[in-house]
């Protein structure tokens, strides 16, 4: 069992975004997206505040954090900028004294916090390195030679998504794993693939992520509507 004292919770913040400029920051329903995630965490029934933190550079950012009484790690421009990096997008993995870590996405604003607790208490109960929030799926899918990688079931000859075997995607908003991992190159664990345990969210919705327009102004509606 894992103690709750020793996870960071962390969540990387930048405003350099080229699909949706300053999407961080950028009006969403009367508040942001950062000041939203600030207030989940802060309605935890789990998650000691302490323990949470934002990784920021910028002015604005920082000035939020302060307001909201959050820890932060300013990171460095070469870390906002770096795709492919590591140790350097995480350049917090060996300066904050942790253990584990948590790190959570601003860019899905239903997801609940409820959820967000129960990764943290899945993951805590885990004897696995690494978790990793999915979505279940019925689907199709054909690799990139065009062979079926999904599991059809013998003898059926129509197409029925509900008899297929289950296949999990990412759900791109919570993930795990053990700081020191991470300073050699490896998010969750040092196999190729890697091998986390999968936790299942089970409503789609909580995980719409946010990458381009379209998808800022249909969370916005989503939002509204369920909030």
């Amino acid at each position: 069992m894992k103690n709750i004292n020793d996870i960071l919770f962390i969540c990387q913040a930048r405003l350099e975004s080229q699909r949706v400029p300053k999407k961080m920051i950028k009006p969403f329903c009367g508040t942001n997206l950062i000041q939203i995630l600030i207030d989940k965490i802060k309605k935890s029934s789990i998650i000691p505040f302490e323990n949470f933190y934002l990784s920021i550079r910028d002015d604005v950012l920082i000035s939020l954090a302060e307001k909201n009484d959050v820890n932060y790690f300013k990171r460095s421009k070469d870390s906002a900028l770096a795709e492919n990096d590591l140790p350097l997008i995480y350049e917090w993995h060996d300066k904050l004294k942790y253990k584990y870590v948590v790190l959570v996405s601003a860019c899905n604003p239903l997801l609940r916090v409820e959820t967000i607790d129960d990764f943290t208490s899945s993951f805590m109960a885990s004897s696995k390195t690494g978790m990793f929030g999915v979505i279940a799926k019925k689907q199709y899918f054909w690799n990139s030679d065009g062979k079926m990688i999904s599991h059809w079931p013998k003898n059926q000859k129509l197409m029925n998504t509900k008899t297929m075997s289950t296949t999990y995607e990412a759900a791109h908003c919570l993930y795990a794993s053990r700081m020191d991992i991470i300073r050699n190159g490896f998010w969750m664990d040092d196999k190729i693939p890697p091998e986390p345990e999968l936790f299942i969210i089970e409503n789609e919705l909580e995980v719409f992520d946010i990458d381009y327009q379209w998808q800022f102004e249909v969370a916005e509606q989503l939002y509204n509507y369920f909030k």
